[in-house]
């Protein structure tokens, strides 16, 4: 992913236990603030989420996209996630990775995100707005599995 940006939080609670938020697309409504509606397409044999439709709403920005999901897991939770965009009407690119590592004890949890909109955007601008999406994420999900 070429000019990503990246930010990592620890998470009191053991790697499945993160995974199994992660995958709970059902959920993101409540806890992620910008995801409004968000609805498993496809899934795997294993039940993995495959391809999720989901809808953003961050004020200026409105749109009904389709990520599609790889699940490089272990039975314990740790691994990497990955997506990337299907389509949509104002993203050009939305890639992103969760890597999962850690034990009983707590999850380092490491997310990566390269946006790109079909409207032009001074990179500057494009950082600040992944970096806002990855910490709003990150500390969502961290109040997710730890309250």
């Amino acid at each position: 992913m070429a000019e990503s940006t990246k930010s990592t939080v620890t998470i009191k609670a053991p790697p499945a236990q993160v995974l199994d938020v992660i995958a709970d697309f059902d959920c993101y409504p409540e806890w992620t603030g910008q995801i409004k509606h968000a609805k498993v397409l496809t899934e795997d044999d294993q039940g993995w989420p495959l391809e999720v439709e989901l809808t953003l709403d961050a004020g200026v920005i409105k749109d009904t996209y389709v990520l599609s999901y790889t699940w490089d897991v272990g039975e314990d939770g740790t691994g990497v996630v990955t997506w990337e965009l299907v389509r949509s009407s104002i993203l050009k690119s939305l890639d992103g990775v969760y890597r999962l590592s850690g034990d009983d004890d707590g999850t380092d949890v490491v997310y990566e995100l390269t946006v790109d909109l079909s409207i032009p955007v001074i990179g500057m601008i494009r950082r600040k707005a992944e970096k806002t999406i990855i910490e709003t994420a990150l500390k969502g999900l961290k109040k997710r599995v730890e309250g």
